[in-house]
């Protein structure tokens, strides 16, 4: 069911990412784009937050959750793409490829989400989001943190660290629907496992378009 539901979401945030691109390449876009571009984000992220507190919700509000970000995904990976000619379809192949070979380790059980392992991964995490977030409020004062915007050495290999901790978390993610599975959860959780996939996965292909960019920079 969570499989069913995964590939679902994102179905729905492909086209919507589709749909943005093209929009943004046509001659003139449409009035929404604009303030959907500078404020758009705020409606996927108050969506999850409901969604984490709520998870009863997520079978009505991961599908706008996923409308949504598409369009934030559309919007970012053409400013990328206009940058970096190509670096989207490499960041979406990796993106997939890191999936599948995750997935194929914790099937195989080469990685194994212990406690310790979990506790590492949550607080890195958790680590990530309170820079990220910091670096947002600094950018209201123009100023931006090198270790983001920047290409030189600890920039590359701060994007090479978030890259690993998204990757990781994907096991993370594994693990809470199998468990679920195992513990006969409640329906509604099929939704929530695949809605924790989806922003895993969105989060993943960012950072690895991040890093790519910062790479190609150097050139």
């Amino acid at each position: 069911g969570t499989v069913t539901k995964t590939f679902f979401l994102t179905a729905l945030l492909v086209v919507s990412a589709a749909f943005t691109w093209n929009q943004l390449g046509s001659g003139q876009p449409p009035a929404w784009l604009m303030p959907m571009m500078k404020f758009g984000w705020i409606i996927p992220c108050g969506i999850a937050f409901v969604i984490a507190f709520k998870p009863r919700l997520a079978g009505m509000l991961s599908p706008i959750y996923a409308v949504t970000k598409g369009v934030i995904v559309g919007v970012i990976s053409f400013v990328f793409e206009k940058q970096f000619e190509g670096i989207v379809l490499t960041s979406v192949l990796l993106t997939c490829g890191v999936l599948c070979a995750l997935l194929g380790a914790y099937i195989t059980g080469i990685i194994k989400p212990t406690e310790n392992f979990k506790l590492g991964v949550f607080a890195a995490t958790g680590g990530i989001f309170v820079f990220y977030l910091v670096s947002w409020i600094l950018s209201f004062f123009g100023i931006q943190v090198p270790l983001i915007h920047g290409n030189g050495g600890f920039a590359i290999a701060f994007s090479v660290f978030v890259v690993i901790i998204a990757a990781l978390n994907l096991v993370m993610d594994f693990d809470f629907i199998e468990n679920g599975v195992t513990h006969g959860a409640p329906k509604h959780m099929e939704w929530y496992g695949a809605f924790a996939l989806l922003v895993t996965l969105v989060w993943l292909y960012i950072e690895i378009l991040r890093l790519l960019s910062k790479l190609r920079s150097r050139n």
